[in-house]
């Protein structure tokens, strides 16, 4: 059986042409910070249950023709009747190899398919460091990376109608 190089053979089109790619060099944190200003009495038992607000964005940083940085930043925000139990700022990054793409599609596979290849290992972390901090592991709902492009998309639209005067 002879050996092939999976890289070249398995994106290969009909064509002869390579086909689409998209692969993780490599990921890591870039920033970590985990705030709980009220402890020790923050950890006692709470009758009520705590108000968590977790914010998304997504950012992307070109390194090369087809290399690019994807940074994930999540704030996950935890009060209960007003006062904060803790506070976790994660930017989690991904180098990612694009290659083949259309140019149509480029913004698209950068916002919506990289954040959703590292998000489970950024909601690793969310969950350990809470933990580590005394809590109950904090699992972060699945984000809908599509829906926030969408979201983002729209907002950019409606600042450039702003911006252009009215004729």
């Amino acid at each position: 059986m002879a050996e092939t190089d999976q890289t070249e053979a398995g994106n290969a089109g009909s064509d002869g042409q390579a086909g689409p790619q998209l692969r993780v060099i490599t990921q890591y944190v870039r920033d970590l910070s985990f705030e709980s200003p009220n402890v020790p009495g923050s950890l006692a038992q709470q009758d009520d249950a705590p108000q968590i607000g977790v914010n998304v964005d997504v950012g992307v940083n070109p390194l090369a023709e087809t290399d690019f940085e994807v940074v994930l930043k999540l704030k996950v925000d935890a009060k209960v009747n007003g006062k904060q139990l803790f506070l976790t700022e994660l930017e989690y990054a991904g180098v990612f190899k694009v290659a083949n793409i259309p140019q149509e599609s480029m913004q698209a596979v950068l916002l919506i398919e990289c954040p959703r290849l590292i998000f489970p290992f950024a909601r690793r972390i969310i969950a350990d460091v809470t933990r580590d901090g005394g809590f109950p592991p904090l699992m972060v709902d699945p984000i809908d990376f599509a829906q926030l492009f969408r979201q983002q998309m729209q907002a950019q639209q409606e600042a450039g109608e702003k911006e252009r005067p009215d004729a």
